[in-house]
């Protein structure tokens, strides 16, 4: 520790279609981290996979458009192998806030480093990472606790070329329009939707650039509610926030999300009756349960015209840019972005000490 303080380094960038967002939200936990108590040690990770400690009066300078953010690779930024600590003489990290979204960072690799590693993280363990970050896994393991999800089929790239013509036929079950999504990614990178069979082909092999298993799921008529949950005993949940989409690309694509200012209305909370605001709350906690989510993670779900709720997704590492619903629901349910980050990175910590105590050997 420095001074008393708590050494948190901040993982960010990462070989992910979501390197540019990962970026801001990094930006924005480092704003929002308590100086008085935590010192940050921010470590980028470029397209290449090279670990760079980076400036934090830079990151803080950094633009705000993901079209314009790098992870910077100049002199200042000294190259790490990962073993987390700049030089050899300098203090090792007491805690890591991963915040690398998509591959090889929300889906349990980082995870798995730290464990190794013994340096407590925030967010979910490797488990719950690998689960969330999957939807084919997300949404069988929901359908086996008989939580209500859209339809859904998987494609496998071998199956796929083998017979392109015969698993497109196979899709005809779920009607049209359908979206197609790489089963491994986020931010709505790869996402297309599908209005009639001629179109399935392009948009599945579109999918495969990004994963070699793809999900195809029937569209729901719906609207968008998203919550916000925090880890703990118990956990706790936010209120619901809305999604309206008014971007051309008619669903909350990465464009609606990101690039237009005005693709999307976020609502906060959302104009819903308290019984139901009730069930999406119970609902959201459920999902987190039973999907072993631990620390954070935010809890995507369809309400339909009849009153009904589906799961759509949840995100484990969920955005944390100056407009991502994570802290804005949070936000909104009282508890500030200074406070959310320093609660994270104690149950960070608390779990590391649970784990800690438990018995690695069978000597005595």
């Amino acid at each position: 520790m420095s001074q008393g303080k708590l050494r948190v380094g901040i993982v960010f960038g990462g070989r992910s279609t979501e390197h540019e967002i990962s970026i801001l939200s990094a930006r924005n936990i480092l704003a929002a981290l308590d100086r008085s108590r935590y010192e940050p040690v921010l470590i980028g990770i470029d397209k290449s996979g090279r670990w760079l400690v980076q400036d934090p009066a830079r990151l803080l300078a950094s633009a705000r458009d993901p079209r314009l953010v790098q992870i910077e690779t100049g002199e200042a930024a000294k190259m790490l192998a990962p073993g987390f600590a700049p030089d050899a003489a300098a203090a090792p990290l007491d805690v890591v806030f991963p915040v690398l979204h998509g591959t090889l960072g929300e889906d349990g690799a980082i995870q798995g480093l730290l464990e190794v590693a013994g340096i407590p993280y925030v967010g979910a363990g490797i488990l719950g990472s690998a689960i969330g970050m999957d939807k084919d896994v997300t949404k069988r393991l929901l359908r086996e606790a008989a939580i209500a999800a859209a339809d859904f089929r998987t494609v496998r790239r071998v199956a796929f070329e083998a017979d392109p013509r015969g698993a497109v036929r196979e899709l005809a079950v779920l009607g049209f329009p359908v979206f197609i999504k790489p089963a491994n990614a986020g931010s709505s990178v790869g996402i297309r939707k599908v209005s009639g069979s001629e179109e399935l082909a392009a948009a599945i092999r579109h999918a495969f650039s990004f994963d070699s298993k793809v999900i195809v799921e029937a569209a729901v008529t719906a609207r968008e509610l998203e919550l916000a949950v925090l880890g703990g005993e118990p956990p706790t949940v936010s209120v619901a926030g809305e999604i309206v989409v008014r971007h051309p690309d008619g669903f909350y694509s990465y464009d609606a999300k990101y690039l237009d200012p005005e693709g999307a209305r976020l609502d906060v909370p959302a104009d819903v009756a308290p019984a139901l605001m009730a069930a999406a709350q119970a609902l959201a906690l459920r999902v987190f349960a039973v999907l072993e989510c631990e620390g954070m993670a935010r809890v995507d779900l369809f309400l339909t015209a009849d009153g009904r709720l589906l799961v759509n997704e949840i995100n484990t590492i969920p955005g944390f840019t100056a407009i991502s619903m994570y802290p804005r629901l949070w936000a909104h349910s009282g508890v500030s972005s200074a406070e959310l980050v320093s609660r994270l990175i104690e149950l960070a910590l608390r779990r590391a000490r649970e784990r800690g105590a438990l018995q690695r050997s069978v000597t005595t």
